[in-house]
């Protein structure tokens, strides 16, 4: 796997809020929005902020660790996007051998693309996923919209 970091998503507790801050109150730009649902700010040279319900993203991931006496996971997650499913499906197998557990296997996304996620030891949630949305420019400026355009 490639040391990188693609986006980094917040689990937030009121999306709106969240939205108004970021957006509004702080005046960073979107480049993806979709009202009520996730919002993804550039934040960095091919980097994006995501914001996502909380709820919204634990049911995302499927985590059964944040339920029980288990400590859960951090109301966030951290992104790499690959070009191929099988990247997807290859690098959640380095992860598990590394030590990491398994939280969703590989399959198709909600939005279109191909994802699954992993935890790393200390509990912190990746995503690995396709999106033929996802682009970056050499200056890194991010593109990213519907899932096959």
């Amino acid at each position: 796997m490639q040391p990188r970091v693609d986006i980094i998503t917040l689990g937030v507790p009121d999306l709106d809020a969240a939205r108004r801050f970021y957006l509004e109150g702080l005046g960073w730009t979107a480049v993806f929005d979709v009202a009520g649902e996730v919002a993804f700010i550039q934040i960095g040279h091919g980097l994006l902020l995501g914001l996502f319900g909380a709820a919204d993203l634990d049911a995302d991931v499927g985590d059964p660790r944040r339920e029980g006496p288990h400590t859960p996971s951090p109301p966030m997650s951290l992104a790499h996007i690959v070009q191929t499913e099988d990247e997807v499906t290859d690098l959640l197998r380095q992860a598990e051998a590394a030590g990491g557990t398994i939280l969703k296997p590989a399959q198709r996304a909600e939005f279109g693309g191909f994802h699954g996620y992993f935890a790393d030891p200390a509990g912190f949630r990746w995503e690995v996923a396709t999106n033929s949305g996802w682009h970056v420019e050499p200056d890194g400026t991010v593109f990213l919209g519907p899932v096959g355009d």
